[in-house]
């Protein structure tokens, strides 16, 4: 009985601490804040924090490829999961990332926008905190309705999964840049079913894992991806789209 009063007090007061957290106020105000604070955070505690840094050009000329970098290497050695959204999209989720062993909590990605919408990060730290950055991207709209481009090509299919990647140093780290063939179709295009890489794995010589990414259909058609990883050495990244075909590439 006596064990069960502490532990019983012990969720009060983590209860406690959780609700205490004062979230600030939020930079970009959204309509949509509330749902989304609940559906990806689930109601976890959270601030909304500037050292997260989003960053998307003011306007989206086009909407189909749109270039964002998340950023929150303020909290380098600290960061757990990362977790991005387009908070008007009608397919808000672009990223869910986990930066282990020597990738820093830095990602650039390319995604498609439907409309001016709000763009969120939230970085989860160990002690059970999502760290909230945002920004906002204008846009004239239509690029999750647009239908892909990479279907137009003659002989697509026959460059499916192929990786095109290569390593810049950056002192005592290195920059990976990486882009995959795939049309990353989102099922919003009139008799295109949903078809696009949902895994991502990156993992050195040794086998050991570094990082471990879910994208979702917001990401652009033909993804480009950017991490940050400490020190040097052979890398390999293994992908899979949601129909179980399975893609990899060993970047030097």
């Amino acid at each position: 009985m006596k064990r069960c009063r502490i532990t019983a007090w012990l969720v009060l007061l983590v209860c406690f601490d959780a609700c205490a957290i004062d979230p600030g106020k939020d930079p970009v105000p959204s309509v949509m804040w509330s749902f989304f604070q609940q559906k990806f955070l689930d109601g976890q505690p959270y601030v909304f924090d500037d050292k997260v840094l989003v960053r998307a050009p003011p306007f989206a000329e086009d909407a189909r490829q749109v270039p964002i970098e998340i950023d929150a290497r303020a909290y380098q050695g600290q960061v757990v999961r990362i977790l991005a959204w387009a908070e008007l999209n009608p397919l808000p989720q672009i990223v869910d990332f986990e930066p282990l062993d020597r990738v820093l909590p830095w990602l650039s990605i390319r995604i498609r926008i439907e409309q001016a919408t709000p763009l969120r990060a939230a970085a989860l730290t160990r002690d059970g905190i999502w760290h909230i950055g945002s920004t906002t991207i204008e846009a004239a709209g239509g690029g999750c309705t647009a239908p892909s481009v990479v279907r137009t090509q003659p002989g697509w299919e026959e460059h499916l999964g192929e990786v095109l990647g290569a390593r810049f140093p950056r002192g005592d780290y290195s920059r990976l840049r990486v882009q995959v063939s795939h049309p990353m179709d989102n099922g919003m295009v009139s008799g295109i079913p949903e078809f696009y890489l949902d895994q991502a794995q990156l993992t050195d010589a040794s086998g050991t894992l570094l990082a471990r990414l879910q994208l979702f259909p917001a990401v652009s058609e033909n993804p480009t991806l950017s991490l940050d990883i400490q020190g040097a050495g052979e890398t390999r990244l293994s992908l899979r789209d949601i129909s179980g075909n399975p893609f990899s590439a060993v970047i030097p």
